[in-house]
């Protein structure tokens, strides 16, 4: 029986000087061994003269009390100083100024949303946040085409029909989990008028006022759009709200 040689062993022995070379990449220099010449020496030069740069004649500037500051040594800080009448300073706006130039601009302010020409609802700047993301998700479907039943099988659809469109808006703002049809939404939160958003439903049909403004798909004939300025009849409609709005 042979004797075993350790790997480790082994593996010196190949990596010892003058051991053949099994592979890689070798030049022409090599020697049939493997060995390898030895390296050329390196011829030791001058290192090269400096030459002067552009910013090694910058001078520094005389009158500063440090050159990186930049602060002249005879500034005085109220050299120019005057006394003001504090009625010439500008005065604060009031809450009646600021309001008129949010409505300017287009931006309620308020609880009352406001309606676009292109069919779209602006959310009142002192609307809470889920009030605001209701707003948001309803100009999504806004100016989509009524399809009875559309966006009950599915969130993300091409058309909505009433109820649908309700919960939609509901739904992208967490308070709803699946669509409900609009005899659902008319037992749904709870009794009477909310301060942000009020449903109007029945068996057969249902909207909402969200901030003032009606979400409502009976609107697509008038305007094209969901929400519409314009109010309408509640009568036959049960009153309901979301909890806390």
């Amino acid at each position: 029986m042979r004797p075993r040689i350790p790997v480790i062993a082994a593996l010196l022995a190949a990596a010892a000087p003058g051991a053949a070379v099994l592979g890689g990449c070798g030049s022409a220099d090599e020697t049939a061994t493997g060995a390898q010449p030895p390296p050329a020496q390196a011829t030791v030069g001058q290192p090269p003269a400096y030459e002067e740069q552009a910013v090694d004649k910058l001078k520094r500037n005389p009158r500063a009390v440090d050159p990186d500051a930049g602060v002249a040594a005879d500034f005085d800080p109220n050299a120019n100083a005057s006394v003001t009448n504090a009625a010439e300073l500008p005065q604060p706006r009031t809450d009646a100024e600021i309001r008129a130039e949010l409505e300017r601009s287009g931006i309620p302010s308020g609880e009352q949303a406001s309606v676009t020409s292109d069919g779209l609802a602006v959310a009142p700047l002192g609307a809470p946040d889920v009030v605001q993301a209701v707003i948001q998700a309803g100009n999504q479907i806004a100016r989509l085409p009524y399809r009875y039943g559309g966006g009950h099988q599915t969130w993300i659809d091409t058309a909505y029909d009433c109820s649908a469109s309700i919960s939609f808006a509901f739904a992208a703002a967490g308070m709803l989990d699946r669509p409900l049809v609009s005899g659902d939404l008319a037992n749904w939160g709870a009794a009477g008028p909310g301060r942000w958003i009020t449903i109007y439903a029945n068996g057969g049909h249902v909207f909402m006022y969200v901030a003032g403004l009606r979400f409502d798909t009976s609107g697509l004939r008038v305007t094209g759009s969901r929400w519409q300025a314009e109010p309408r009849s509640s009568a036959g409609f049960t009153v309901r709200h979301p909890v806390g709005l």
